[in-house]
């Protein structure tokens, strides 16, 4: 059977029925090799490999083709509550009652504090992060100013997710000092509407692909854990390689009281792994950067997301969400291997 399926790439494997670690293990020479992802027959396949080749390929393509630098950001709520949009896994949406902070856009002295914080404990990028469909023509105009002055005053390297903006606040962004756009596909494009109604995932890849436009990198990823099957999380792969995406947060989904998903069950660890090893493989040279959810790991689990494709953070606190301890998650780093 592997020799059938490595001659024909959109071969399957029969329901149920592991691949041969050979298999697995020729793909990962493959991928390795030539640093170009995996098919998603192929990548389907890998869903029903054994963990052990799994993982082991996956640090193989991670060690040849992955950045060893890794790649460390911070995020601030730069805007709080009241959103309009209905995403199921969100604290922050006014369909919902989450019972979290609501405040408008921060202050520029709040943001420049937070930023020289980050810069502190030697995190590389600060990312403004605001609640709603897009910002307001007044908001766009403040922040810009805001964001030249965190600019100036700490050197960070700067990243905004601010919703389906179009490309002229775009550009003014960019201008402004933001080198990196961020806008999370968010799921698979066969359940992304199960998920959330208020906008489309097009909209999205818009807003992403405006964001190229104005001179920015994208950053795109999405959550894992809120019902879905491997095969749909392999599909938000392809998604994200379609578009060339090189920054990829990978959340796992909190639960949050008040949400229609407070009551979905939490990902099994192992679970998180292998879909992490199957992203690698399909995209081999991304950073794929532990985003939302991962404090609860164990540090066993922390260290082997490291070694079969996690090459990227974020650190401290999330938006709704404690994060990790950053002197932990430094050392964590450093011991698996990574240059920070």
């Amino acid at each position: 059977m592997n020799r059938s399926l490595l001659e024909n790439p959109s071969g399957t494997v029969p329901s149920g029925q592991p691949v041969p670690d050979s298999y697995v293990r020729q793909l990962a020479e493959r991928v390795s090799a030539t640093c170009e992802g995996v098919s998603e027959a192929e990548a389907a396949a890998l869903s029903s490999a054994s963990d052990e080749p799994l993982y082991d390929g996956a640090a193989m393509i991670t060690r040849s083709c992955a950045s060893r630098k890794f790649d460390t950001c911070s995020i601030i709520n730069g805007k709080s509550g009241r959103c309009p949009e209905d995403c199921k896994w969100c604290a922050q949406s006014a369909h919902y009652h989450s019972h979290i902070a609501e405040y408008p856009l921060v202050s520029t002295a709040r943001l420049v504090e937070a930023a020289a914080l980050s810069r502190s404990h030697g995190i590389g990028r600060f990312s403004i992060v605001t609640s709603g469909r897009r910002l307001k023509p007044d908001e766009v105009s403040a922040l810009c100013s805001s964001v030249r002055e965190v600019a100036a005053k700490t050197g960070m390297k700067l990243c905004l997710s601010a919703g389906l903006l179009d490309e002229e606040d775009l550009k003014a962004f960019r201008e402004a000092g933001i080198s990196r756009y961020h806008c999370n596909l968010e799921a698979s494009p066969s359940c992304f509407g199960d998920y959330c109604t208020t906008h489309t995932q097009s909209e999205k890849v818009s807003t992403l692909e405006a964001a190229r436009n104005a001179g920015m990198e994208i950053c795109s990823g999405g959550i894992i854990g809120m019902g879905e099957t491997i095969i749909q999380r392999i599909g938000l792969a392809f998604a994200l390689r379609s578009l060339g995406v090189k920054s990829v947060p990978v959340n796992i989904l909190s639960p949050i009281p008040g949400t229609p998903l407070e009551n979905v069950p939490l990902l099994p660890e192992k679970e998180i792994l292998r879909t992490i090893a199957i992203f690698r493989f399909i995209l081999p040279d991304a950073a794929l950067r532990f985003a939302g959810g991962r404090a609860r790991l164990s540090d066993k689990t922390t260290l082997e997301a490291y070694r079969i494709g996690i090459n990227a953070s974020i650190m401290g606190d999330m938006l709704t969400t404690a994060g990790a301890d950053i002197g932990k998650d430094m050392a964590r780093i450093h011991s698996a291997g990574y240059i920070l």
